[in-house]
């Protein structure tokens, strides 16, 4: 692997398994206090995203207003964060995987649609930080996955050609979005079932978790 290759990580369901978290919170804030009247596969399929952007799917975009959109999501984070908080931990094998990564000097980046209160919520909890030379969130892009924006800026932070970049995800919308970046994707299967990411050609491979043996190829 040459130096020249950089890392991008999504967050939510990629570094910690959370994904079930949310989605239950969401499910409750959009049914109890929205009255959306959802299921939870409707609830699961729209949840990629700025909130903002899954309220304008749900609603459309003159239902709430942006101090509306705020509160109720504000609300969801915390119901989220309360309730995973006793779950928080990386995916089984990441420490040791950054490690491996920091040792073959391979830049690394963050690059998620979660709110900097949520990327707060994670990092205040986990030692990772120091890993990450870029962290691009939803807060410092206009459009959200599968736009490719959040991946360009990470690549663009590290310095490195879009072509060297590994994005590791767990959702069919980052990986779609690391195709239309011109980059290869891991995928991370703790939410998403493999027949969702089948049809993508930037695939290189599907992994349970960290302590996959196939996670060596990328370092040769």
């Amino acid at each position: 692997m040459k130096e020249s290759t950089a890392f991008l990580f999504d967050m939510n369901g990629t570094m910690i398994n959370d994904m079930h978290f949310h989605e239950k919170a969401w499910f409750d804030v959009l049914n109890e206090d929205l009255q959306a009247n959802m299921t939870m596969a409707e609830v699961k399929s729209h949840m990629y995203g700025k909130n903002e952007e899954l309220f304008e799917r749900v609603f459309g975009k003159q239902r709430y207003n942006v101090e509306e959109v705020a509160a109720y999501s504000l609300k969801k984070e915390k119901k989220y964060q309360k309730a995973f908080l006793p779950h928080l931990q990386l995916i089984k094998g990441l420490a040791g995987f950054l490690e491996k990564a920091t040792a073959h000097q391979i830049a690394m980046g963050i690059g998620t649609a979660a709110s900097p209160f949520n990327v707060n919520y994670v990092l205040d909890h986990l030692p990772i930080q120091p890993y990450f030379d870029a962290i691009i969130t939803a807060d410092d892009v206009s459009v959200s996955k599968p736009n490719p924006e959040v991946f360009l800026q990470c690549a663009d932070k590290l310095g490195i050609a879009y072509e060297n970049c590994i994005v590791f995800e767990d959702a069919p919308k980052g990986v779609e979005a690391a195709r239309n970046a011109g980059m290869k994707a891991v995928v991370i299967k703790t939410y998403h079932p493999e027949e969702e990411f089948t049809h993508f050609d930037n695939v290189l491979m599907m992994v349970d978790d960290y302590t996959d043996a196939q996670l060596n190829n990328l370092f040769r």
